[in-house]
């Protein structure tokens, strides 16, 4: 069985075929999905989600380019949403200097406000970084041992891989690009990742693996993801699947 760690099945690329959709998850041997909310709005579709389905789970949160809309009162929400029994994490949450949609100093506080919350609540993150290392690592680090989650969609290289593990408590997540032919940094990593902090996601609908690149990605293809890291590490999609399936449960404790 396998799980994708990060989908956002609430989309409206999915209002067409959703049930389709989760069909074919079902048929590809996933065995439950974790539907991210970056906003409110697709917050509360994650939320509905996955109250319309016994094997999807939710989170809540602000994505980075959002974090202007990071008020009180959304937070607040965010709170009351994260004690829903089907919520088992924040965010996504973080930093993108990649596009700088919101100034970086309103990233960085909307970031500790969730973080400040994710303590609070004992919950674990969901943690967006698009070349921002050089400030989120910091921050993380600075909250050793109070934090636990997963680095969404690694993009670093063995050295960023080491320096994160290092922090505690958090996982690394690897989707679609690691089937890319010149994904060389993120395939050394799938080779070297320690195996009780891998988990395996798609980040649909985008993100695609190379066999349908340009196409709508879906949960059913973290089955190519789960193949390709069986292939670097020399094991089996079965073994991966174990694995994976077990470091979900451990971390997202529910």
């Amino acid at each position: 069985m396998l799980i994708d760690s990060h989908a956002h099945i609430q989309l409206s690329q999915f209002d067409r075929d959703r049930d389709a959709v989760l069909k074919r998850a079902h048929e590809a041997s996933v065995s439950d999905i974790l539907v991210i909310g970056f906003d409110m709005k697709t917050s509360l579709g994650a939320v509905e989600l996955a109250e319309e389905h016994t094997h999807i789970y939710a989170t809540v949160g602000m994505h980075p380019h959002d974090a202007k809309d990071l008020t009180p009162d959304v937070l607040k929400a965010f709170r009351e949403l994260a004690a829903h029994p089907k919520v088992i994490a924040l965010g996504e949450m973080g930093l993108d200097y990649y596009r700088n949609l919101s100034p970086r100093p309103v990233q960085k506080e909307a970031f500790e406000k969730q973080l400040d919350l994710a303590e609070e609540m004992q919950m674990p993150i969901i943690i967006h970084n698009r070349d921002a290392y050089i400030d989120i690592l910091p921050i993380l680090e600075a909250r050793h041992g109070k934090i636990r989650g997963v680095l969404h969609c690694f993009t670093g290289d063995v050295e960023l891989m080491h320096r994160s593990l290092a922090i505690g408590n958090l996982h690394i997540g690897i989707g679609g690009i690691v089937t890319y032919p010149n994904a060389k940094d993120v395939q050394a990593v799938v080779r070297e990742v320690p195996a009780d902090k891998l988990l395996i996601e798609t980040d649909c609908p985008w993100l695609t693996p190379q066999f349908r690149r340009g196409k709508r990605n879906e949960p059913a293809y973290v089955h190519a993801v789960a193949e390709k890291i069986a292939e670097l590490r020399g094991t089996t999609i079965e073994a991966i699947g174990e694995t994976t399936t077990r470091n979900f449960h451990e971390l997202f404790a529910h």
